[in-house]
């Protein structure tokens, strides 16, 4: 069963990614910002992540960096969910080590269709 960390300070946002994560055969864990993320991360050593960007602690485009920085976590796929949709946060996302970048809001169904995408390969 793969495992997904969702990191969200938006309360409505994670319960609804965990229930539909959970609907898809992933094992859910949650955070609600950075730092608390990055604890789970080393622990659970996941392999997705779906992460906010603006979020207290550490933002995303930092706890990426954090992760992809390290060899025991790097294998970990990212998917940025996020409201900054401009190409240059993108750009950002992407050179931070995003697998994948997508604007809110986003389909679900496009979500969990790349999400079993990424965890897959």
């Amino acid at each position: 069963m793969p495992k997904v960390v969702i990191a969200d300070d938006e309360p409505n946002i994670l319960l609804s990614l965990e229930f539909l994560m959970k609907k898809e055969g992933y094992q859910v864990f949650i955070a609600r910002d950075g730092l608390e993320a990055f604890e789970l991360i080393q622990q659970e050593k996941p392999d997705l992540l779906l992460l906010d960007i603006m979020m207290p602690g550490l933002d995303g485009y930092e706890l990426c960096r954090l992760v992809k920085s390290r060899d025991e976590l790097k294998h970990a796929k990212v998917i940025f969910l996020s409201a900054k949709s401009k190409t240059v946060d993108k750009q950002k996302g992407y050179d931070a080590g995003a697998d994948l970048y997508l604007p809110k809001p986003f389909s679900t169904r496009e979500l969990v269709a790349k999400a079993n995408e990424l965890t897959a390969a």
